[in-house]
């Protein structure tokens, strides 16, 4: 796991750690019950205060994602896969809409979309 803060962003830096934590809880890079580091470890690795630490793991676990056990460390939650689900979907969706979007600016008709589509899903298959 890797992730890059950026000092210049206007984004605060705990939002930054817990979007990008989000980001890979949600494409499934961390699975249920993986244990993500430790809330000192992190900051020690990022250099930046642990209290910056505890509030990104803190809004991760307000919105269900992680589970912090005292002295065992947080994981990724369990509890909740119904919401990584429909985050998941939302995602998708979002794919998709930006792939029509480049089909009808390239003047891809919807039965050409389709039939690469299915295509592109057939070959994924094999």
């Amino acid at each position: 796991m890797n992730i890059i803060i950026s000092n210049s962003s206007a984004e605060p830096i705990y939002a930054q750690i817990k979007n990008q934590l989000k980001h890979v809880i949600l494409q499934g890079e961390l699975q249920v019950g993986e244990m993500l580091p430790s809330i000192r470890q992190l900051a020690k690795d990022l250099h930046i205060s642990v209290i910056t630490t505890k509030r990104a793991y803190e809004e991760l676990e307000k919105e269900g994602l992680i589970e912090s056990v005292v002295g065992k460390g947080s994981y990724v939650s369990g509890h909740n896969r119904e919401y990584i689900r429909e985050q998941q979907l939302r995602e998708w969706e979002r794919h998709l809409i930006q792939v029509i979007e480049d089909s009808k600016n390239l003047q891809i008709s919807w039965s050409e979309l389709v039939k690469h589509m299915r295509l592109l899903y057939e070959e994924e298959k094999k």
